[in-house]
């Protein structure tokens, strides 16, 4: 059958690689992933699959003999495709709706950066070779040559692009990623204690909705505000939006930062964004990191879009031009 002759949604599944009927029935699979593992594997919510599913026509997933989800590989590595799409700015509909070649080409320039600094290409080594107390020293060491900003400006975050870049691709497995999560988060950790106690503003809550998995960004943002003086509490991630807004309002937070992941459904982002800034006291601000949410904005009174780690810096320093002092 040609793809003229598809319906909408079988041509939407055939853009991103034709499948088994969800139906079919396979039970002790071997290579089959089951919904969770997706989820953990991927970083899309096991929610987000079973809208796409409905609404796309992919992914299609077999069933086991209990009737649950269960994904073939080849599946959940075109959902990490899509998953890196969407954290450089690509809208889901968009991708699901592309043809085969348009993907592919997509694909292509993502896969075909500028060559890597040779730190960073050391740092993957290091990870791909599972070494973690080599990659916890090679870390500190960069660290304290660069000083906390520029560390995470000018080497984290392009390293933690490379890492994700690396994963999309299957060079990299959920293992390394998580290892260097640990690393980082334990690094940055430890250099927030170094600096002195701040008591006073901008005071910053930093946290991520419900349903937010990712949080080193969050950990970035508050080492650059901390080295430059901002009061920063985190509460991690996945707080309930009535439990950040009466953080907020008890402890008299000037600013709300959250983080975003490229993941996380742009409309429920922004839906959530309107019921808390209506909720908070007057003055009291929201930056909201995330490019996909900067790129393409919801206006809302009181909330900033944050495209990038430098943005924090921007927004801290249009902070203190237009706060009292």
């Amino acid at each position: 059958m040609s793809s003229s002759r598809l319906s909408p949604r079988s041509k939407l599944a055939t853009a991103i690689g034709d499948q088994p009927s969800s139906a079919e029935t396979r039970p002790d699979a071997p290579g089959l992933l089951s919904i969770a593992a997706v989820e953990r594997d991927t970083g899309l919510l096991k929610d987000t699959l079973r809208v796409w599913e409905k609404r796309y026509g992919f992914p299609q997933p077999l069933r086991d003999a209990n009737g649950e989800r269960i994904y073939p590989r080849e599946q959940v590595e075109r959902l990490r495709q899509i998953r890196r799409l969407m954290d450089q700015g690509h809208r889901p509909g968009k991708l699901f709706a592309a043809s085969p070649t348009d993907f592919a080409a997509l694909l292509v320039q993502r896969d075909a950066p500028a060559a890597l600094p040779a730190e960073i290409q050391g740092m993957l080594g290091l990870l791909q070779a599972s070494a973690a107390d080599a990659l916890s020293s090679a870390l500190q060491e960069r660290l304290q040559a660069l000083g906390l900003e520029d560390f995470v400006l000018h080497f984290a975050t392009p390293l933690s692009i490379a890492i994700g870049a690396a994963w999309a691709r299957g060079e990299l497995g959920v293992a390394h990623e998580h290892l260097y999560t640990e690393q980082m988060q334990n690094l940055l950790r430890a250099a927030l204690t170094t600096l002195p106690i701040r008591t006073g503003s901008p005071r910053v809550l930093l946290t991520t909705f419900p349903n937010e998995l990712h949080s080193l960004g969050l950990l970035f943002a508050q080492a650059l505000l901390a080295s430059h003086g901002a009061a920063c509490t985190s509460l991690g991630a996945q707080t309930p939006l009535e439990d950040i807004r009466k953080t907020a309002q008890n402890g008299g937070f000037d600013v709300i930062l959250l983080s975003f992941s490229g993941a996380f459904p742009a409309r429920a982002a922004f839906n959530g964004l309107r019921t808390l800034a209506a909720d908070l006291a007057p003055g009291t601000q929201i930056w909201a990191g995330g490019r996909h949410l900067a790129d393409k904005p919801a206006a809302i009174d009181g909330v900033r879009y944050l495209a990038g780690m430098a943005d924090t810096l921007l927004a801290l320093h249009d902070w203190h031009a237009t706060s009292p002092s």
